[in-house]
C-alpha cells in the first residue's frame, strides 16, 4: 500500500488506528507490533498515527479498550439488574473475547485497564451488588476475585494463540498418583463446560462471604 506523504489527510481517527492495530496483533503478534508496522498496514507516515494516539504506550491502551468495547457491547443487550446474572454475562463476554484475540489478551493482564470502558462495566456490577444489600467488603474484594480468575484462567487456556490450549499434561501414576488419578476429572481442557464449573466455584464462593 502506498504511504501518504506527513500531513495528507488519511481519514484515520482512533478507532479506526485501534481496530487495524487488534486486526494487525491478531495476525502477528504482540512481539512483532509496533506503530511503524501499523503505519505500512494503514498506508500513512507513522506522525499520522501519533496525530491521534500519543505514543506506543498509548496505542497499547487503545487496543485493549477496543476489544473490552466488545465485551461491552455483548453485555448491553442483558437488561438484568441480578449481580450473578451480570456477572456471568460479562465473565462469558470476556472468554469469547479472549479466544477472538488470544494475541491481544495478555495486554488486558499485564496493564491496567482504566478505560472508561472497563470501569463503566465494574460501576455495573458493583451497582447490583450493592442493591442486593451485600455487605461492602465483599463488594469491594468482588470485581479483583473475578478478573483475578478469569485473567489467569484464560491466559492459560488462550496461550496456544489462535491454535487454542493444549492439552492437560499426563502424570505418572508411580511418581504422582494422587494427580493421575484426578487426571480424567480433568478432560474439557479450555471448553466451555470447564470455564462454567470453575466460574461456579467463584460466584459461589462470593456468595458464602455473603452469607456469613
Amino acid at each position: 500500500m502506498a504511504r501518504r506523504a506527513q500531513g495528507t489527510s488519511a481519514g484515520l481517527d482512533r478507532a479506526r488506528i485501534a481496530a487495524a492495530a487488534v486486526a494487525l496483533v491478531d495476525r502477528d503478534g504482540l512481539e512483532r507490533f509496533g506503530v511503524r508496522r501499523l503505519a505500512q498496514e494503514l498506508g500513512v507516515d507513522p506522525m499520522s498515527i501519533y496525530h491521534h494516539i500519543k505514543g506506543k504506550a498509548a496505542l497499547l491502551d487503545a487496543m485493549s479498550e477496543a476489544v473490552l468495547a466488545e465485551v461491552a457491547a455483548a453485555a448491553d443487550d442483558d437488561a438484568s439488574h441480578d449481580w450473578e446474572d451480570i456477572a456471568r454475562r460479562t465473565a462469558h463476554g470476556y472468554r469469547e473475547m479472549a479466544y477472538r484475540h488470544p494475541r491481544v489478551f495478555p495486554l488486558l493482564v499485564t496493564r491496567a485497564q482504566t478505560s472508561q470502558v472497563a470501569i463503566s462495566a465494574l460501576e455495573r456490577l458493583v451497582t447490583a451488588m450493592r442493591e442486593a444489600d451485600m455487605p461492602h467488603q465483599v463488594v469491594a474484594d468482588a470485581p479483583m476475585v473475578l478478573f483475578s480468575f478469569l485473567n489467569g484462567h484464560l491466559l492459560a487456556r488462550t496461550s496456544g494463540g489462535p491454535g487454542g490450549p493444549g492439552a492437560v499434561p499426563a502424570f505418572e501414576p508411580a511418581s504422582y498418583p494422587a494427580m493421575a488419578a484426578l487426571t480424567p476429572l480433568m478432560a474439557g481442557f479450555g471448553s466451555l463446560t470447564e470455564f462454567d464449573r470453575m466460574l461456579d466455584t467463584v460466584l459461589s464462593g462470593i456468595k458464602n462471604r455473603t452469607a456469613r
